[in-house]
């Protein structure tokens, strides 16, 4: 089995094999606590005006995302894991558009099975992936906006890589290594309000959640699960 470890967009158009599109800060995070919550499943979408169309089609009743780090115009929730850990979905189907995250799912379009990945669901994550014995793993850190790197998302990939290799990880020095980068200063800006202080303790629980986010295509579109590891 190889393991690869690719980073923003132009590393999920070329992500191939068993691949996860890693966003800790903050989509799949978030992903993770809706689904942990009752949604069903999440239309994972690249565009605005696609997900208020889904809504519109009632192919899902809720929009959750960000542009720009802020909900969107008649979005019913932010991109905010603090904000949604306070929801009971229900049930509901969730249409889901972020700057990055998304962006990676509705480009890895190579992929022969594909996650959505975070922190909270890293250990799972590995075990989902090794369950069905793929010859080839692609990690892609995608980043702010897909376009620069941040620490979150590749020491995330290297987390998973150390599972997925047989190595235990180092879940304390992956925090420590986070909490000491560039992004952190944002969860307490005051001029940020949309970046909780909470979002960023619930993207460092690392293991929070004991599933993994499988994303299948379903009437060409990505189609997000929680899939329990083997």
């Amino acid at each position: 089995m190889e393991v690869h470890i690719e980073s923003l967009l132009e590393g999920a158009w070329r992500a191939s094999g068993s691949v996860a599109i890693i966003d800790v800060f903050r989509a799949f995070t978030t992903a993770a606590v809706a689904l942990a919550n009752g949604a069903s499943r999440i239309v994972m979408v690249g565009t605005v005006e696609e997900a208020r169309s889904l809504r519109d089609n009632a192919v899902g009743q809720v929009c959750m995302g960000e542009v720009g780090g802020h909900a969107p115009p008649g979005f019913d929730f932010g991109n905010s894991p603090f904000e949604v850990s306070q929801v009971d979905f229900g049930g509901r189907t969730v249409i889901q558009r972020t700057s990055a995250g998304t962006q990676g799912i509705v480009a890895a379009t190579r992929a022969d099975r594909l996650y959505a990945a975070s922190l909270v669901t890293a250990d799972a994550t590995a075990r989902a992936m090794l369950s069905h014995r793929p010859d080839r793993i692609t990690l892609v850190a995608m980043g702010n906006n897909t376009v620069v790197r941040t620490d979150e998302d590749e020491v995330c990939a290297i987390h998973l890589r150390n599972l997925l290799e047989g190595r235990l990880g180092d879940a304390q020095a992956v925090r420590r290594l986070i909490l000491a980068g560039g992004e952190i200063a944002h969860f307490h800006d005051p001029a940020r309000p949309h970046m909780h202080p909470s979002d960023l303790a619930i993207a460092l629980d690392i293991g929070r959640y004991d599933f993994a986010i499988r994303v299948t295509m379903e009437d060409g579109r990505p189609v997000a699960r929680i899939e329990a590891p083997t």
